[in-house]
C-alpha cells in the first residue's frame, strides 16, 4: 500500500514555455528561475508534459521516441557557459512569443550542428559522451540511426523507406551507419546534451525540495524509432507495415464519429509474451528522468478502442482487452514501488477504476469539470477521495479565465456560489483547489498568471496552434509570489507543514 501522502502543490507548465532566445524555451537560465520560483512559493512539484523530441506540429504526445529527449529544448546559451564557441546569433525573435516549430529547427539545429562539429574535433567532454552511449546503448543507436534517415526521407515515414531499410536488414542497416555516421553521431550528441542539461537541472530541482513529475503516453507515433525498431509490438499490417489496427476512441456526446488517432495499437499478446520488457524499459528509463509518471490514456491498460486499417473514422470500432494487471504486477516486481498518477479523465468504467484502485494510484479531478448542477458531480472537492490529484485544468482545456467566459449564466451562478465572487476568479478557483482534500494539487501556470485563451496550451481537435505558449520574463514579481505563498501554506501544503515528506521513490 502506499505511504501517507504529504499535502503538496505544483505547478503545470512544460519546458518550451519558458522565455528566452532561438523562439523556445529551454533548459538553460529560465528553467533555473522558475524553480527558485516554485521553492520560493512553497510549491513540492513540478509537472511537465512528454520530453520526446516532436515534428513540425510541436506534439509532446507525438514524438519520434519514448526514450529521447526534446533537442529544440537544449540550451545553447549553457553550452557556451561551458567554454563552446558561441553559434550565430538567434534570430530576432521576441523572448516570450508563441514557438513557431519550423523557424525553430530552421535556426537552432544549425547552430547546435555547429557546436557539435567544435565537439568533434576536440577532447571536451568526450570520455562523458562515450559514457553515455554505452549506458544508453538499448535505445540510443537505433534512435540515432532512425533521425539520421529520417533526416535523409524527410517526406517519408519509416516504410516508405528502401525496402531493406524498412525491413531492418543486417546488411542494410550496417551500410547506412556507414555512410550516415557523421549524421548518426550527431544525433547521439544531441541526446547526450540534452540528458546531461535535463540531470543537472532535476539535481538543482532536487536540492531545492522539488520533484519533478513526467508524463507517458499511452501510444506511440506510427513514424517512430520505437515502431520502426520494435514493429513486432505493434498491430501493423504484414506487407505494406501500416497499422493493422489504429487507436482511437469511440463516438459520444462530443463527436458522432469518435475520435481516429491513427497510432498502431499494441500486440498485448506479443508483449505480455515478452514479459513486457520493452514497457519496462520505457517506464525505467522515464524514472531516471523524472520522479512521479502521469500516465496518459491510462484507461488503455484496461481496454481500448480500435479501429481497423481503412476506416476514415472511429465508428466502426471494438474495445478489445489489455493485460493491464499483469503488466502492473510485472513493473512492480521490476520497480519496487510505482510512483504513478493515473490520468482517468474521459469515459472511465468501473473496471478501470478497479485497475487504478487496486495498485492505489492517485486519479485526477479537474475543477471545470465539477459545475453541471449536479451535487454527486464526482469532480467537486466535497466528492474527492484523499488520493487524488486536483487540478484547476489541464493542457487540454482552457485557462480558468477563458474558461469563465464560455460558461453559460447559470453555470456562472453555480461557481459563483461554490467559490463566492471576493476575489479574482483565478485565484477563487486556485483557493479551492489548495483547500480540497486532494493530496496534491497541480495548477498551470497560466492559471496562476490569470491569463486568457490566447495562453491554452492545446486545444483538442484543432490543428493550429498548439503547443505554442510562453510566458514574458520578469512575472513572477513579488505580489504574485505572496499570493501563491500564502494560500500554499494556509491549506497546509507547504514544506514546513509536512513532517513525513515523500522521499524520491514516492508518488
Amino acid at each position: 500500500m502506499r505511504s501517507k501522502i504529504a499535502r503538496r502543490s505544483g505547478v503545470l507548465l512544460h519546458p518550451s514555455s519558458f522565455p528566452g532566445p532561438w523562439g523556445i524555451g529551454d533548459l538553460g537560465p529560465h528553467a533555473y528561475a522558475f524553480i527558485d520560483f516554485l521553492a520560493d512559493t512553497h510549491q513540492q512539484l513540478w509537472q511537465v508534459l512528454p520530453l520526446g523530441p516532436t515534428g513540425d506540429d510541436g506534439s509532446p504526445y507525438s514524438s519520434f521516441s519514448a526514450s529521447a529527449g526534446n533537442p529544440l529544448l537544449i540550451s545553447i546559451e549553457a553550452l557556451v557557459d561551458e567554454g563552446f564557441t558561441a553559434p550565430a546569433s538567434p534570430p530576432e525573435v521576441s523572448d516570450s512569443g508563441p514557438v513557431d516549430q519550423r523557424q525553430v529547427r530552421a535556426s537552432k539545429l544549425p547552430a547546435l550542428k555547429q557546436l557539435w562539429q567544435e565537439f568533434a574535433k576536440t577532447s571536451r567532454l568526450r570520455a562523458e559522451f562515450e559514457t553515455f552511449c554505452a549506458g544508453a546503448v538499448d535505445w540510443l543507436d537505433d534512435y540515432a540511426l532512425f533521425m539520421a534517415l529520417n533526416d535523409t526521407y524527410p517526406a517519408k515515414a519509416w516504410n516508405r523507406w528502401p525496402e531493406a531499410l524498412a525491413r531492418r536488414g543486417a546488411a542494410a542497416l550496417e551500410l547506412a551507419r556507414r555512410d550516415l555516421g557523421d549524421l548518426v553521431s550527431f544525433h547521439q550528441f544531441l541526446q547526450f546534451v540534452f540528458y546531461r542539461q535535463w540531470s543537472r537541472l532535476r539535481d538543482y530541482a532536487h536540492d531545492r525540495g522539488i520533484r519533478i513529475v513526467g508524463d507517458i503516453p499511452f501510444y506511440m507515433a506510427f513514424n517512430s524509432a520505437d515502431v520502426w525498431t520494435n514493429s513486432e509490438n505493434f498491430a501493423l499490417d504484414a506487407k505494406t507495415r501500416e497499422p493493422r489496427l489504429m487507436a482511437g476512441v469511440p463516438p459520444d456526446y462530443f463527436s458522432k464519429t469518435g475520435q481516429l488517432w491513427g497510432n498502431p495499437v499494441y500486440d498485448w499478446r506479443h508483449l505480455e509474451h515478452e514479459c513486457f520488457d520493452w514497457w519496462v524499459g520505457r517506464f525505467k528509463r522515464l524514472t531516471q528522468l523524472v520522479d512521479i509518471v502521469r500516465i496518459d490514456h491510462f484507461r488503455g491498460f484496461q481496454a481500448f478502442w480500435q479501429v481497423k486499417q481503412g476506416e476514415t473514422t472511429a465508428v466502426n470500432g471494438e474495445w478489445a482487452e489489455c493485460p493491464g494487471d499483469a503488466f502492473f504486477h510485472t513493473l512492480e516486481h521490476e520497480l519496487g514501488y510505482l510512483p504513478v498518477w493515473a490520468e482517468d479523465l474521459g469515459l472511465v468504467t468501473p473496471q478501470v477504476e478497479k485497475l487504478r484502485d487496486d495498485f492505489d494510484f492517485p486519479g485526477m479531478k479537474v475543477l471545470q469539470f465539477g459545475f453541471d448542477s449536479r451535487a454527486e458531480n464526482p469532480y467537486l472537492p466535497f466528492n474527492f477521495p484523499q488520493n487524488c490529484v486536483c487540478y484547476t485544468g489541464t493542457h487540454d482545456n482552457d485557462t480558468t479565465v477563458g474558461w469563465w467566459t464560455t460558461l453559460a449564466p447559470s453555470q456562472k451562478q453555480q461557481v459563483l456560489a461554490y467559490i463566492g465572487d471576493d476575489e479574482p476568479l483565478h485565484w477563487a478557483m486556485i483557493r479551492l483547489a489548495m483547500s480540497s482534500i486532494a493530496d496534491s494539487v497541480i495548477v498551470p501556470l497560466q492559471d496562476i498568471l490569470g491569463l486568457g485563451s490566447d495562453a491554452r496550451m492545446n486545444t483538442p481537435g484543432s490543428a493550429q496552434g498548439n503547443w505554442s505558449w510562453r510566458y514574458p520574463a520578469n512575472v513572477f514579481t513579488d505580489n504574485l509570489k505572496g499570493q501563491l505563498e500564502l494560500l500554499t501554506t494556509t491549506f497546509g501544503r507547504s514544506p514546513r507543514f509536512t513532517t513525513n515528506r515523500p522521499d524520491k521513490a514516492r508518488g
